[in-house]
């Protein structure tokens, strides 16, 4: 899938530095603009009404308004606009408030620079990036709150039961099956032997006919209705 001539971004983070330097090796990407930088979390509000930008870049621990409120407020106020955490918070309140609040990812500050290129371009063809540490800690709190009812409420707007309407088709069953184990479109294209472009109108149909908003809320609800992982056929 071709990517977008250019991603507009907002950069948000209180330390001048690394927020600098953030800005300027993704500048340095064709694809990629920074439109502006918010040193806390309600300038980073202000500025996504103001820009309406593709993606805002979030740090979590801000003063004024920390990153996970910021996430809540842009979500309701400028809801076409994507929001990706990059922190170094691997607080479980932090990643599963700002998952609940509307992020579209969660990484970690430890990233290599062309990690975090590839993952903001990702979450703009509506995937969900993770840093691999916060996806591995997402499905296991998801296997956990599956069979237990746990989780602290953290996750409340997956179902608990299909709603009616259109069943899954099989195919979509399969994919989420994949989707909960955290692989990639590109991943599932691969291991299916399909495009990246059909896995990615599969998931779009599945979280429409299921009402969910994106792919970790799938992932619980394949954990939820013991759907199991795919088994391998090698």
């Amino acid at each position: 899938m071709q990517e977008p001539v250019s991603i507009r971004i907002l950069l948000a983070d209180d330390q001048p530095l690394f927020r600098k330097a953030i800005a300027m090796l993704i500048g340095d990407q064709p694809d990629l603009t920074i439109v502006g930088e918010a040193e806390n979390g309600l300038q980073a509000v202000e500025m996504a009404r103001a820009l309406q930008p593709d993606v805002v870049v979030l740090d979590v621990d801000m003063p004024v308004m920390n990153g996970v409120e910021a996430v809540r407020l842009i979500r309701e106020q400028v809801p076409a606009t994507k929001v990706v955490m990059l922190t170094v918070s691997e607080d479980e309140d932090d990643l599963f408030d700002a998952v609940r609040y509307g992020a579209h990812g969660y990484l970690l500050k430890d990233l290599r620079p062309e990690q975090l290129y590839d993952m903001i371009r990702s979450v703009m063809r509506n995937e969900t990036p993770l840093s691999p540490a916060i996806a591995g800690r997402v499905l296991a709190a998801l296997r956990g709150w599956g069979t237990s009812g746990g989780m602290g409420g953290h996750i409340r707007s997956a179902p608990s039961t299909q709603p009616e309407g259109p069943a899954l088709t099989r195919r979509e069953i399969e994919i989420l099956q994949l989707v909960a184990e955290g692989l990639s479109n590109k991943e599932i294209g691969s291991r299916l032997s399909i495009t990246e472009g059909t896995v990615k109108n599969h998931v779009h149909n599945a979280l429409e006919k299921l009402h969910l908003e994106n792919r970790i809320q799938a992932a619980a609800y394949v954990v939820r209705q013991g759907m199991g992982r795919r088994p391998d056929p090698s």
